[in-house]
């Protein structure tokens, strides 16, 4: 049984549904999102509370159960309060810069590295070791995210690169530990 598709969303009264067979679109003050969800799935929306219910216990039908309530709650979320996604740069000479739109890093390669963010994701360099991506559809926040982040990950050695703020970096010993 599916814990989290049990699970009831509850709608703020900003944000406006349209449900159809497949697909939900999710309305609010921040934007609008599409969540295309499996037709099997049933969604209702009573008293300002959506349920997600499944046909069958089949084992599709299970799978995408949580799915569908967990994409449509993130809509939700979106759509009223937004994402943000904070990394960090480290190491010497290190840095970010806007650009217009665009970002423009600095991280030891011998060219700068030019990131444009798509549409509904927007870049923030506040300072030039701090990076915020921010948007109302999380799968893109997280993915501009760790596009920036591949760009040059930290190292295990020395802990230079691009990290999510938070993240910890475990250091290898390296040669002079040997001795």
């Amino acid at each position: 049984m599916s814990r989290i598709g049990l699970n009831p969303i509850t709608v703020p009264g900003n944000v406006k549904l349209d449900i159809q067979p497949g697909l939900v679109k999710v309305e609010g003050p921040k934007g609008k999102l599409d969540v295309v969800i499996s037709e099997r799935m049933q969604v209702k929306l009573e008293d300002g509370t959506l349920t997600v219910s499944r046909p069958s216990d089949h084992r599709d039908d299970r799978a995408q159960h949580g799915l569908a309530r967990t994409l449509i709650n993130n809509a939700v979320i979106g759509v009223t309060d937004g994402y943000t996604k904070n990394l960090e740069i480290h190491g010497v000479g290190f840095r970010a810069a806007m650009k217009g739109k665009k970002l423009e890093l600095q991280l030891g390669y011998s060219h700068p590295v030019t990131i444009e963010p798509p549409e509904g994701v927007t870049i923030e360099a506040p300072e030039a070791t701090k990076i915020t991506v921010s948007g109302i559809d999380k799968h893109m926040v997280g993915q501009v995210a760790a596009n920036i982040r591949a760009t040059r990950e930290p190292d295990s050695y020395h802990g230079k690169g691009v990290r999510y703020a938070g993240e910890t970096v475990r250091l290898k010993a390296g040669k002079a530990a040997a001795r």
